[in-house]
């Protein structure tokens, strides 16, 4: 083996990487809404868990990439530990398919059919389609298909260019040497383990070992062992991840990691003892890619079979290793972690800013009480809602820049768009909110009363601006869009109630019925609310944006206050609701 034979292997495991991180993130982005609705039926069922986590690594083939989702959920507070144990020895089963597929390599027939199955001869025919979609397709989820065909077949190559550079190897004794040096299990063990935490997958360590044994120098022997060792390694990404994670998302990294080693511990001293005293012929022959893929998945299952009854015990040992403060843990509510799968990610930031909007409006609402019922208490309460508002403001807008600026699907970039837009108006209802504090306080401060009628006028515009919160809010929560038209011309109805009470207060002052100051006052409370409902409307406009694929906010609800009878018939009909 020379020098250039170093250099195309160096090349092909290059190839066969970065083929697998291609295809991985392409499965991911395109399986994104159905990963979502798979996770959305999770149950604490240890079956379902148990098949969600095979389908789902089975689906991007990394166990590593399903573990560290699954550290990301815990952490967020989607899944729950003992449902993320379930899932996580799924993934162990899932991360087996990459090597069945790598196995059809090993295929040799002079069968025309046979031949067909041989990635080298479908291969490039994927990556011609995969170019085409790729080049051609303007839709994002068919650019994803494309890519996820060419990185399918950059793997493919890249495994066919190790496997041609280490052919050689077979008449080195040094290489020969080292391979009965891993028959040693322990050796053999440490050595998988070290070489998965360093590319940090096992999918991929099981490939440069079936490209190895395409030598003909690998036993069996030498391979069960390493094949055990690359599920410790593989934990290394899931142990990184959970980092800066709250105390149940480091749990359940410690479970994937508890997991593996139990695992390979009892079917280590089993191996052991079964070669030590039958030495069976088989652990001396040659492994095969289909035997390696073959020994990788029942020593999955195998550890499955061992440890899913025990998954309540082993919730309790991390429990005892990693027990809980006293003060508790901060729950973190956006997880980078997340970031990987869009579609889950918009899902929490979804969860965030209803929680957002909740506040938000709790706010404003409270406001409207405090007029002329000033209470210290609830005008504290309401600062606090405005403050937390403000916060999630930030964390929600940072998010979702690192959200945007990875590669998303059409659907998924119009709702991070409009999440964009709708926390700038419920932070400013709340802002709104704290305003109306400041005109109460005030009030109390000047010792301002409004008249009998300025207080019916008062109460009467309060209730059309509660209702065009709870029918905006109502459009963003359920996507109800007969909610969202009815905004506008609630809208329409707030701003000239609005106008209306305005000239009538300065009618009674120019009366002398009403004070100079109490009509500062006044004209601050009708403006706050009429800026409120004003961002109610863009709430709901941003609903329609949305579902009709449209960026001009203004333009659609200049069509909806021109779309004929139906607004009409509604403007009418609150004019009347609410007639002064």
């Amino acid at each position: 083996m020379n020098i250039f034979n170093v250099l195309n292997m160096l090349g092909g495991l290059c190839l066969f990487l970065f083929g697998m991180a291609v295809m991985g993130d392409a499965l991911e982005r395109r399986a994104g809404d159905k990963l979502k609705v798979l996770l959305g039926k999770l149950t604490s069922n240890k079956i379902t868990g148990l098949l969600t986590g095979l389908g789902v690594t089975a689906v991007i083939q990394s166990s590593s990439a399903t573990t560290v989702m699954v550290v990301g959920f815990v952490n967020s507070g989607l899944m729950t530990l003992r449902q993320a144990i379930n899932v996580i020895m799924g993934a162990n089963i899932g991360t087996t398919v990459t090597a069945w597929i790598l196995s059809l390599s090993g295929i040799s027939s002079d069968n025309y059919i046979v031949k067909l199955l041989k990635p080298e001869s479908f291969t490039p025919i994927l990556a011609f389609i995969g170019i085409i979609f790729f080049m051609v397709a303007k839709e994002a989820k068919k650019k994803d298909t494309g890519m996820i065909l060419l990185g399918f077949a950059t793997l493919m190559f890249g495994m066919e260019t190790m496997s041609s550079a280490v052919s050689g190897l077979r008449d080195m004794p040094e290489f020969t040497n080292l391979f009965v040096a891993f028959s040693n299990p322990v050796l053999g063990v440490l050595a998988g383990a070290v070489l998965t935490a360093i590319i940090q997958s096992s999918s991929a360590s099981v490939g440069i070992l079936q490209a190895l044994a395409s030598t003909g120098a690998v036993t069996y022997g030498s391979a069960i062992p390493i094949i055990m060792g690359q599920n410790i390694g593989t934990c290394v990404t899931a142990m990184l991840s959970s980092i800066g994670a709250n105390k149940n998302a480091k749990r359940a990294a410690l479970v994937h990691l508890s997991f593996n080693i139990i695992g390979t511990a009892v079917w280590l001293t089993t191996f052991i003892l079964v070669k030590s005293i039958l030495s069976p012929h088989l652990l001396g022959e040659s492994a095969s890619l289909f035997g390696i893929a073959v020994c990788h998945s029942v020593f999955n299952v195998l550890c499955t079979l061992l440890l899913l009854p025990f998954a309540g015990i082993l919730e309790k040992m991390v429990n005892k290793l990693l027990p809980d403060n006293e003060k508790g843990d901060k729950v973190v509510v956006l997880d980078d972690r997340l970031l990987g799968s869009p579609a889950l990610a918009l899902s929490q930031c979804g969860k965030v800013l209803d929680v957002m909007a909740q506040k938000s409006m709790e706010a404003f609402k409270l406001s409207l009480n405090l007029i002329g019922k000033y209470d210290a208490k609830i005008a504290e309460k309401i600062k606090e809602l405005e403050n937390d508002t403000d916060c999630l403001e930030d964390v929600l807008g940072t998010y979702l820049v690192k959200l945007t600026s990875r590669q998303l699907g059409e659907n998924e970039s119009a709702i991070a768009t409009e999440y964009m837009k709708l926390i700038g108006d419920y932070e400013r209802i709340a802002d709104h909110a704290v305003n109306m504090v400041l005109s109460a306080e005030e009030l109390r401060q000047k010792k301002i009363s409004f008249s009998k009628n300025a207080k019916k006028e008062y109460a009467l515009l309060s209730e059309a601006v509660e209702e065009i919160l709870d029918i905006s809010y109502k459009a963003f929560c359920t996507g109800d869009l007969t909610a969202a038209k009815r905004t506008e011309p609630l809208d329409q109805t707030v701003d000239d109630l609005r106008e209306t009470l305005r000239t009538r207060h300065i009618h009674r002052l120019q009366k002398g019925k009403c004070s100079v100051d109490a009509g500062f006052v006044w004209s601050d409370i009708l403006t706050n609310m009429g800026r409120v409902a004003d961002h109610c409307s863009n709430i709901s406009g941003c609903v329609l944006d949305t579902a009709e694929h449209t960026l001009n906010l203004h333009q659609n609800l200049r069509m909806l206050r021109n779309s004929g009878d139906d607004y009409i018939q509604e403007l009418k009909e609150l004019k009347i609701k609410y007639q002064v």
